[in-house]
């Protein structure tokens, strides 16, 4: 039972008395349990390391920790070892013995479960080693790696609620509010609206109570960013949220999370419930005086929810529908009352900002854009994860020094950010520094920090379909220029991808998107075109292709496609035969197979299954496929050079 901290001084001898029972600790042992490595069944791995630890009778000089996200997701499970910082991928039960003999005990590395750099042929040990993690600076997420979300005494160990401290010790709401303002922090969850203007304007909005809300409803596609956050460092969130409840003067705070976030729904509530047993949440907080608590709302998934007045009106129990904004939340939100609201990330820096001071932040980023982002960087890149670097850091460098560049050496095509409302950036703008501002020139956005890389195999008209139809599904429907617009974006993209568009189509998909962009009721409907109007913008010839000839250049739009068997690689093996669903394909043993178009329903069954070593099924772009060798004939002896 955790006595209840009635004073800073208590929280600094708390701290104190945490780290001196740490003294005999000779190493610790962090396994991921974010929710990518608990899919890799790293409590296992865990688990098998609690039972080795204390075989072993090291319970005294070996920490375990069950820590959140690492952010090199797809390596999972991960173990990382401290004080040397030692990184071991893709554990399993089965190597935990070996690493306690090993590592923890005698300080020697096991080279298989160390990073292979591809590029110099070596294995990489420590986490500055690294390609993945070298130009990384993980400001936000480091504590990741440090703590266990569901022990405070961790958090506190890493020098958590000290910011807390010194503001109800030290700092007024005004001066709070000030460190934040000069810091240059930008809210993290797609705007990029000044953080310390918000504030402020909550702070001076006539009306009491004021609420502060956390924005937990990251529903991005690929997006697991505020996830991670809220899953690993819960505290971090509860401690930036009480700040800024502090600095603007409200009492009640709200964590609004999608129900699917399980972990993240398991680990909040614990820390809220130490936080009230340390005397850090609840009232009169350290005897300053200053009291707040939280409650936590989950959200039912809905993407449109994510926007602000949307996701207060489901705080307030009604649909989460987007509302008219002649007056702004941060005036009248939540009932009516002035309201903050800011996204995971945006919250876990204010604590950095305020222990740190606006100078170390703003001598991180850009001019316009301070400080670090985290993107979550996934698609056709050789290592996907969680990225987090200074705002000004170049595409290029994010996909190829930290992503080792495009998967099977394929020729890269474009990056999509800001997730499904943002644009795809092609090869020309690679060197473009990440920031809120220079995304935005180029037709895109900052977003809350997708980032999504496509190679040449990509075809860019059906990734305008696919964004567009997730968001016409997620459209709340409340608006027209939205729900129609949409609509209509949807209809003659699928007829372009079916081979049935026309040319005036490509000027109708601009038109429909300047008037969403201009008519819409809320951001999800202003945003909504990006993904067409950027790809039009940039990749024109592909909707060309497919209006014009018929053709898709990627050979992804099924319609479009013709599946051909090579009569020079066909060795005449039967697979494709015996899995056509549609008996298309005429054959016989070792003899060359044809593809019947009239009967093809091009499912792809042939290409799939067609092994490797003669790979003679190949999709062609669109157009009449080439004359077939007539079945049975000479010529198809002669071709598989079996003439006699």
């Amino acid at each position: 039972m955790m006595k209840k901290l009635k004073s800073v001084v208590e929280l600094k001898q708390f701290q104190e008395e945490l780290l001196a029972e740490q003294k005999g600790i000779k190493k610790s042992i962090a396994i991921c349990e974010g929710t990518g490595c608990q899919a890799y069944k790293s409590g296992a791995v865990a688990d098998a390391f609690e039972k080795e630890i204390e075989a072993r009778g090291l319970a005294k000089e070996i920490i375990l920790r069950r820590t959140g996200c690492h952010g090199f997701c797809e390596r999972g499970p991960m173990a990382k070892i401290f004080p040397e910082k030692v990184f071991y991928f893709q554990v399993k039960p089965e190597d935990v013995p070996e690493i306690v003999d090993s590592t923890l005990i005698n300080d020697k590395l096991v080279d298989r479960l160390l990073f292979l750099d591809e590029k110099t042929g070596k294995r990489c040990a420590y986490q500055h080693e690294i390609p993945f993690y070298m130009l990384q600076n993980q400001v936000v997420f480091g504590n990741n790696f440090m703590i266990s979300p569901r022990s405070i005494e961790d958090y506190i160990v890493a020098g958590g609620y000290s910011a807390l401290a010194k503001a109800l010790g030290t700092m007024s709401p005004v001066d709070v509010l000030e460190e934040i303002k000069k810091s240059g922090l930008r809210g993290r969850g797609g705007g990029g609206f000044p953080c310390g203007v918000k504030w402020e304007t909550t702070r001076n909005a006539p009306g009491d109570p004021k609420y502060v809300i956390v924005n937990a409803d990251e529903g991005d596609p690929g997006a697991y960013m505020d996830r991670s956050i809220l899953e690993g460092n819960p505290h971090s969130v509860l401690e930036g949220l009480m700040l800024g409840a502090y600095a603007i003067g409200s009492t009640q705070g709200f964590v609004y999370v999608r129900q699917e976030y399980t972990t993240a729904i398991e680990n909040l509530p614990i820390a809220i419930a130490q936080a009230k047993q340390l005397g850090l949440l609840g009232e009169n907080i350290l005897g300053s005086g200053f009291s707040f608590d939280v409650m936590i709302h989950q959200g039912a998934g809905a993407f449109v929810s994510g926007e602000s007045s949307a996701l207060m009106s489901a705080i307030e129990g009604r649909v989460g529908e987007p509302r008219p904004k002649y007056i702004r939340t941060a005036v009248k939100g939540v009932w009516d009352k002035p309201s903050n609201l800011n996204n995971v990330e945006t919250w876990a820096n204010v604590p950095l900002i305020v222990s740190n001071g606006s100078d170390w932040f703003r001598s991180l980023g850009t001019e316009g854009s301070k400080g670090t982002k985290i993107f979550s960087l996934v698609g056709k890149v050789k290592y996907t994860g969680l990225v987090e670097v200074p705002m000004g850091v170049s595409l290029r460098q994010i996909v190829y020094d930290i992503g080792g560049g495009i998967r099977n050496d394929r020729k890269f095509k474009a990056v999509q950010t800001g997730g499904p409302s943002g644009g795809c950036i092609p090869e020309q703008h690679m060197d473009l520094p990440v920031d809120f501002d220079e995304l935005s020139k180029v037709g895109s956005m900052m977003g809350s920090g997708g980032m999504i890389v496509m190679d040449e195999d990509t075809c860019m008209v059906d990734v305008a379909k696919y964004f567009t139809n997730f968001l016409a599904d997620e459209s709340c429907g409340k608006c027209v220029p939205c729900r129609e617009g949409l609509r209509q974006m949807k209809r003659i993209l699928k007829n372009i991808t079916e081979g049935k568009g026309q040319e005036s189509d490509l000027d109708t998909l601009e038109e429909l998107g300047a008037f969403m962009k201009d008519a819409s009721l809320c951001a999800l409907g202003q945003t909504a075109a990006n993904p067409v109007l950027s790809t039009l913008a940039y990749f024109r010839d592909e909707y060309e292709a497919h209006v014009r000839e018929k053709k898709c250049p990627a050979r992804v739009c099924r319609e479009l496609i013709v599946f051909y068997i090579d009569p020079q690689k066909c060795s005449g093996c039967g697979t494709c035969r015996k899995q056509c669903p549609t008996d298309a394909i005429l054959g016989d043993k070792k003899i060359v197979h044809i593809v019947e178009q009239e009967k093809c329903i091009k499912c792809g069954t042939c290409f799939q299954v067609c092994p490797a070593k003669f790979s003679a099924v190949t999709r062609l772009p669109g157009g009449p496929a080439p004359a077939p060798v007539p079945f049975g004939t000479a010529a198809v002896q002669k071709a598989k050079g079996e003439s006699k």
